[in-house]
């Protein structure tokens, strides 16, 4: 049965609905993006630093492995974002496709908009760790300083 033309703006509707999602998952890919290549530039400063000449010097060493840590949890981050945001654009295309069936689909929608906010959530869950790690990281460094 294919939709009337009043239908079609309810699809429309119904299909862009996920973009709000997908332009929230963006905005935090970006944040991730960024706060990655921040630590990765901070983790190639110490590298070069312990290649220069503190091959043994365990300070420089557990910044290394705190940053390393961190660049791990972003990393899994923005995999689970890029997994979030897939899951919102098949819900999109989903729901098109259940409009077009007469509806009998009516769970391949739900479930990928299910997946991916599971998805955000382990996102969050991740960002939260590499945050409480920065904070740690940095205070390990003051720590180090004032020694």
């Amino acid at each position: 049965m294919t939709p009337g033309i009043s239908d079609h703006y309810t699809i429309l509707t119904a299909i862009l609905a996920p973009a709000l999602l997908m332009a929230a998952t963006g905005s935090l890919l970006l944040s991730a993006n960024n706060r990655l290549a921040r630590v990765v530039d901070r983790l190639r400063i110490l590298l070069r630093k312990w290649n220069e000449n503190a091959r043994n010097q365990p300070s420089l060493e557990s910044q290394i492995l705190r940053h390393r840590k961190r660049s791990n949890f972003l990393l899994r981050a923005c995999l689970f974002l890029y997994c979030a945001l897939g899951c919102f654009i098949v819900t999109s295309l989903a729901l098109a496709v259940d409009a077009f069936s007469g509806n009998r689909l009516s769970l391949l929608p739900t479930g990928f908009g299910l997946a991916g906010m599971l998805f955000l959530f382990g996102a969050a869950f991740y960002l939260g760790r590499e945050v409480w790690a920065s904070v740690k990281s940095f205070e390990a460094e003051i720590e180090e300083e004032m020694r």
